[in-house]
């Protein structure tokens, strides 16, 4: 078994973790850096639960040995909203009723995330495309899909206001 240390800037904070060479970063997000939020479920990369943001784009993090990330950003569902403060992604997931059991949500916002920030205006096709990597057996994708075109005109509406200077 061989060790490496590692440094990754995850949510915005610099960490510096020890890991296996064989580890992989959906194991360090959840049992060394307590990021509870990444799911583990197929160890396979094919229900992305374990999605989470590399340098901005989504990756399967069961996929992914931790040493691969070694000087990177990684942003986990823990890194884009918090309690009384939620994304607004987040925010249209509730209000949209696009959770049941809640499982592959953090996959599903983090997905949305990296679609809405390279593409601000998608349209339901693009939606259906970003987030065909990530399954879910409850929702019927329906309202999902609702709530990320809902999510990108309050973040339209918000950059308006930012560039009026009214927000």
């Amino acid at each position: 078994m061989s060790w490496v240390a590692i440094e990754l800037e995850i949510n915005g904070d610099k960490k510096q973790v020890i890991v296996e060479e064989t580890e992989l970063l959906v194991d360090v997000l959840r049992e060394k850096l307590g990021l509870t939020g990444t799911k583990k479920a197929c160890g396979e990369g094919e229900c992305g639960a374990c999605t989470v943001l590399l340098d901005g784009e989504p990756v399967n993090s069961c996929l992914v040995l931790a040493v691969q990330v070694d000087g990177r950003k990684i942003t986990t569902i823990e890194g884009i909203g918090k309690p009384g403060q939620l994304h607004p992604i987040q925010e249209a997931f509730i209000n949209e009723g696009a959770i049941q059991c809640g499982y592959c949500t953090p996959g599903m916002i983090l997905s949305a995330k990296a679609l809405l920030d390279n593409n601000p205006e998608p349209t339901e096709a693009e939606v259906r495309r970003a987030l065909s990597g990530n399954l879910c057996r409850c929702t019927g994708y329906q309202k999902i899909v609702k709530a990320v075109l809902e999510a990108a005109k309050r973040l339209s509406l918000q950059a308006g206001k930012k560039a009026a200077g009214t927000g």
